[in-house]
């Protein structure tokens, strides 16, 4: 349920040397086409600047039903966001009511998703100068990409280019999207950030955090032999994923004994199943559905499998790297940042056979493994971990809101100090 706008005024403090400040805590509107979206990626960003005395509240669809994001925002909005670009009619109500999600006063407004994104940034266009949030968004990967249809291309390529207009800072995770932006145009350079994605607790995703009965546990619960290899695919079951090449690589390894796991839900699960039993590998190929806690699946698992022809910076290949557990991955953008060339072993994507030979090396190779998944996390700690990212915002939230005090424009405004650690895409 919507409540009334928050009032707007009172006077901004001021530095000594005269100049506006931006208050130490503000408001935080956190946005996503659909709020499992901001439940498994940025709850602790909500923990985090509400801790430091933010106001943070979140809209999507399906939020007002959602009882962790009740529980971790201030304020949860429903939105009637669809997943189509083509929706227009949604889009236009989801529009409306963002409109009117406006009125209660954010300072900042951070969107994730494409649709979401879009729909937001022409809400915002509609506010009072006086009254207009900044806004930032985060491309989790754009939706257009090297290698994708190129009508889907250009359509997003189009709303991407359209929206910067009203883009305060544009954040990328990866070095292809930092490139396309730069080549499209799509914000001035001086408002283009890269950031290694959104993080990864490196405490919570530590091999010390499971219990080894649990990992144990995932075997005898599914019936596998103690000794059998597991890979396991973390992901939701759509075709952009891939996951039927897994299933495939897995009939045509020599390790006849390894298994499969697939953790997800999604729209191919019967397609999946019916290739498994084409196949002959139904028996060897496990679908869990969602899981809570995958931690244990990963640390049983010979590796990670994410075979999917486009990903941002995917967070199940943070998360394995974290566990120290290598990741056989394709060579979609943001895959080959994460795993380098010592933390897993890249594929072409839909490359079957390179597929299965790479699990049947690391079955074969015990010491490789074990040496790629120890590099995998040092990468992770040094790089990806949670905290480093917290401070990225907290550098960023406050860069935006020093410009909308000194009256700048989503547009115009100069840039402020970005964090050592936060790269500027130039």
């Amino acid at each position: 349920m919507l409540t009334a706008p928050d009032a707007h005024g009172g006077a901004a403090p001021r530095s000594p040397d005269g100049e506006t400040e931006p208050p130490p805590a503000g408001k935080l509107l956190i946005v996503a086409t659909v709020g499992h979206t901001i439940r498994n990626f940025l709850l602790p960003y909500a923990e985090h600047f509400r801790a430091n005395g933010w106001r943070v509240d979140a809209a999507a669809n399906g939020a007002g039903e959602d009882e962790a994001l009740l529980a971790a925002f201030d304020h949860v909005y429903d939105l009637p966001l669809s997943r189509s670009i083509l929706d227009v009619g949604g889009i236009l109500r989801a529009a409306q009511a963002m409109s009117a999600v406006l009125e209660t006063g954010p300072d900042i407004v951070h969107v994730h998703t494409p649709i979401a994104g879009f729909v937001t940034r022409v809400a915002v266009r509609r506010v009072s100068a006086a009254h207009r949030p900044a806004v930032a968004y985060t491309a989790h990967g754009f939706h257009f990409y090297t290698g994708g249809n190129a009508a889907t291309n250009a359509l997003f390529l189009t709303a991407e280019r359209v929206a910067g207009r009203w883009t305060d800072r544009l954040i990328v995770i990866n070095d292809e999207d930092a490139a396309a932006a730069r080549r499209h145009r799509i914000v001035p350079r001086t408002h283009l950030v890269h950031m290694p994605g959104i993080g990864v607790d490196t405490r919570r995703y530590a091999p010390s955090s499971v219990d080894a009965e649990d990992i144990t546990r995932v075997a005898a619960g599914l019936g596998i032999a103690a000794e059998a290899p597991i890979f396991v695919v973390v992901a939701e079951l759509r075709s952009r994923k891939r996951v039927h090449d897994a299933i495939a690589a897995l009939a045509s390894m020599h390790h006849q004994e390894a298994h499969l796991l697939l953790a997800g839900l999604g729209s191919e699960r019967a397609n999946l199943e019916t290739l498994a039993e084409e196949l002959g590998v139904r028996e060897r190929v496990h679908l869990l559905g969602f899981v809570e806690d995958v931690r244990p699946l990963v640390c049983a698992a010979t590796a990670l499998l994410l075979p999917s022809e486009r990903e941002g910076l995917a967070r199940s290949v943070m998360e394995a790297l974290a566990l120290e557990v290598p990741v056989i991955a394709s060579t979609a953008r943001g895959n080959r940042e994460l795993i380098g060339v010592d933390s897993g072993i890249l594929v072409a994507t839909g490359d079957v056979p390179g597929l299965a030979a790479a699990m049947d090396r690391l079955i074969d190779n015990p010491a490789e493994r074990r040496a790629m998944g120890v590099r995998g996390r040092e990468r992770m700690v040094a790089g990806y971990d949670l905290p480093i990212l917290l401070r990225m915002h907290e550098d960023l939230y406050r860069t935006m809101r020093a410009e909308r005090a000194r009256g700048a424009t989503g547009s115009s405004g100069a840039v402020g100090r970005q964090t050592q650690q936060m790269r500027s895409a130039e």
